[in-house]
């Protein structure tokens, strides 16, 4: 079974993870914040992870801590998860089109941390969320899943619509790189990741 759980406990948050990689898509999400529960549940139903989170954090000050440690628990169990990361495909890549947005994102889950990220949000703010935590949030996950991760924009004037698709590309570029292969191989021609 590939599943992980993961708590982190620090002086601005308090979170606990669980992870199933095999999953359906079902998702139990209480972040703190509105906006990064609606982009982990559609993350997990378009990945078809089952995910629960849990984070009280301290968003009197603001979500930046949340997001961030959420990030790093979430990588952080995909890196569990995966173990020695044996019989998977390694490579996932997938074009999103969200109304107006069209976001490409790809991912080569190689051992080594790597983000690109090219997204133009438009907008500071979706709600009360502040934007720049999306590039935060993917900083964090593949820093702690060491992984390159190609995360571009295409098309999109909508902010709402630009981010959702990128948790939603992202989410379907990983359920096809954390597939199994039915191989019993380590995917690299090193024999490690």
């Amino acid at each position: 079974m590939r599943t992980s759980e993961i708590t982190r406990k620090t002086a601005e948050t308090d979170i606990s993870l669980r992870l199933d990689l095999d999953g359906t898509g079902k998702s139990h999400i209480d972040t703190g914040c509105g906006f990064l529960n609606h982009m982990l549940t559609l993350f997990a139903a378009h990945g078809k992870f089952d995910l629960t989170v849990k984070c009280a954090g301290d968003t009197d000050v603001d979500d930046h801590h949340s997001v961030e440690d959420i990030g790093i628990c979430l990588g952080s169990a995909f890196r569990e998860a995966l173990a020695d990361k044996r019989g998977i495909t390694r490579y996932g890549s997938f074009l999103l089109p969200m109304d107006e947005a069209l976001i490409l994102s790809a991912a080569d889950i190689s051992g080594r941390s790597c983000l690109c990220y090219e997204l133009e949000i438009p907008t500071e703010k979706i709600g009360t969320f502040d934007t720049e935590l999306v590039e935060e949030f993917f900083l964090a996950f593949t820093r702690s899943c060491p992984m390159s991760l190609h995360l571009r924009q295409l098309a999109g004037k909508n902010s709402h619509h630009i981010v959702e698709g990128a948790f939603k590309s992202v989410a379907r570029s990983l359920k096809a790189a954390v597939s199994l292969d039915g191989s019993d191989q380590i995917p690299s021609t090193k024999g490690v990741l």
